[in-house]
């Protein structure tokens, strides 16, 4: 039987005091156990989706601990942040069957927890973020709000005209979703409970800026995002709507493009430059931004994402076939050192990946 963790002792009869303080601090050791940081990331597979399990052991080094079915079928393409993690709980969207996995940890392992249904008539799921207290979802048609970790819909769900999202992320006051035709929206939240509003905005691109939008993430309430197609691959957009754009690595497309966004301390930015084969590295300030160098992978990357303490990223990649996980530590100035690559397990291409620490 599993004793659960105790914050202070028991109040024990004076002879069994010695038998109560064993017991405490082995309850308290229980409790202090540390665990390894976990990357998580997802099969995709049309007929069987399934989620990887990592663990960043302390050589370090990625050892293959898990392969868990979802339930549900893949097939998502042209997408990013497909798994999230939050806490002890994460979530992994199948495309193929319109629902979303929620992801459970315990201790050094992963478990399978609910099925989530998507809102009636939304369909294909390929890109979900994770708050506090809400799961946002977008597929094709719909982009929704359901309360977590219980998974029923929460607040309107915004329908769209436009089928190719390619992911959605979450501010302070607005979530953003990127299509890849050449389109960015702002979905507002509400301001008591943090569902979406029901609303939309497209937000005007630049035609230096408009080509394929796909990868993303929030700074409080700045998003930046990768135009990835474009001279200016790379964007910073406020709450209002002003947008500066940012020369990325020349030459560009189709030599370079900055396709999946990871932030990291301060006013770094990380990205997967699918074609350049690397992770450029972006600054950004008040005028906008600039290119600061990339970092070369042996693969063409397909996500990447930061841990929550900021001290690893991570970035999924194919080669030759096989799909693998890099791991990189972060020093203090934000520059990328590699510290493990995970081995072919018999996957083509990897969607989504995510911490769990």
């Amino acid at each position: 039987m599993k004793l659960p963790c105790l914050s202070k002792p028991l109040a024990w009869r004076a002879g069994l005091v010695p038998a109560a303080l064993i017991l405490t601090s082995a309850l308290t050791a229980q409790c202090q156990t540390a665990t390894s940081p976990l990357v998580v990331t997802s099969t995709n597979n049309a007929a069987a989706n399934a989620v990887v399990v990592f663990k960043l052991n302390g050589t370090p080094a990625l050892q293959l601990a898990q392969t868990l079915p979802t339930g549900g079928k893949g097939g998502a393409s042209t997408n990013a942040g497909i798994v999230q993690f939050n806490g002890q709980l994460g979530a992994v969207a199948n495309y193929g069957s319109n629902t979303v996995t929620q992801l459970v940890r315990r201790g050094d392992a992963m478990a399978i927890g609910a099925t989530i249904l998507l809102a009636a008539d939304c369909t294909k799921p390929d890109s979900v973020a994770l708050t506090g207290s809400h799961l946002f979802v977008v597929g094709a048609n719909c982009a929704e709000s359901h309360a977590w970790p219980w998974g029923y819909v929460d607040g309107p769900v915004v329908g769209l005209s436009d089928p190719s999202a390619a992911q959605i992320a979450v501010g302070q006051s607005w979530a953003a979703v990127t299509f890849s035709s050449g389109s960015l929206w702002q979905l507002p939240l509400t301001e008591q409970g943090g569902t979406l509003n029901g609303s939309s905005t497209s937000v005007p691109l630049p035609g230096d800026a408009d080509m394929v939008p796909l990868g993303e993430a929030f700074w409080g309430n700045l998003l930046g995002f990768t135009p990835a197609h474009s001279p200016d691959s790379f964007a910073i957009v406020d709450a209002n709507g002003t947008l500066n754009a940012v020369v990325g690595p020349a030459p560009s497309y189709p030599v370079n493009a900055p396709c999946w966004v990871a932030k990291g301390a301060g006013n770094i930015w990380y990205t997967g430059n699918s074609p350049g084969q690397a992770i450029s590295i972006f600054f950004s300030d008040s005028q906008g931004g600039v290119f600061y160098k990339s970092v070369p992978l042996p693969g063409s990357p397909s996500d990447i994402t930061v841990s929550p303490d900021g001290k690893w990223l991570a970035v999924i990649y194919s080669a030759a076939g096989e799909a693998y996980v890099a791991v990189f530590s972060i020093d203090s100035y934000g520059d990328l050192t590699p510290v493990a690559v995970s081995s072919a397990i018999g996957v083509a291409s990897f969607s989504g990946v995510a911490f769990s620490e």
